[in-house]
């Protein structure tokens, strides 16, 4: 199973790998579409573990307000879970990953999406700081779950 409740547990089981180069990236994750899919891919292409953050539904309440998430948790996490290209899924309750990259410690490299300037990326003096990268994703679409939504309602 790819899930983990717990960043304490992954961070063991990574500690175990110590040759791989462990790959992160988070995200609420709802509503999961193209952009998503080409992110995750990259991502997963920069190293050899891919390690999901997704927020937890309070997180995304304050972040995306009270409507969302349209999924919850643990169905976010699940399909998630389901694509070749994620390793291990861990859900956050912060509005930023940072405790949470902080707890898993050895990360080698960080993939947020190009809409991102590198001082606006959350967690990147931690890895920079541990001889790991950041990684921007520059999308050839843009694409966005709260503009799909609307769409849908306007539409449908």
């Amino acid at each position: 199973m790819k899930i983990r409740e717990s960043s304490p547990a992954l961070r063991d089981e990574l500690s175990q790998r110590p040759a791989e180069k462990i790959v992160f990236t988070n995200g609420v994750f709802d509503l999961l579409h193209p952009g998503h899919i080409q992110l995750l891919q990259y991502a997963r292409e920069q190293g050899d573990i891919l390690v999901v953050g997704v927020n937890d539904d309070a997180s995304v309440r304050r972040l995306k307000g009270e409507k969302r998430p349209l999924f919850p948790l643990n169905e976010r996490m699940e399909i998630l879970a389901a694509l070749e290209c994620v390793d291990f899924v861990v859900p956050f309750s912060e509005d930023t990953p940072l405790q949470l990259i902080q707890a898993l410690g050895n990360i080698d490299v960080l993939v947020k999406g190009g809409d991102y300037a590198p001082g606006q990326v959350v967690g990147r003096q931690e890895v920079e700081g541990r001889g790991g990268k950041l990684c921007l994703f520059k999308l050839a679409e843009k694409y966005s779950t709260s503009a799909l939504i609307d769409k849908i309602v306007k539409n449908f």
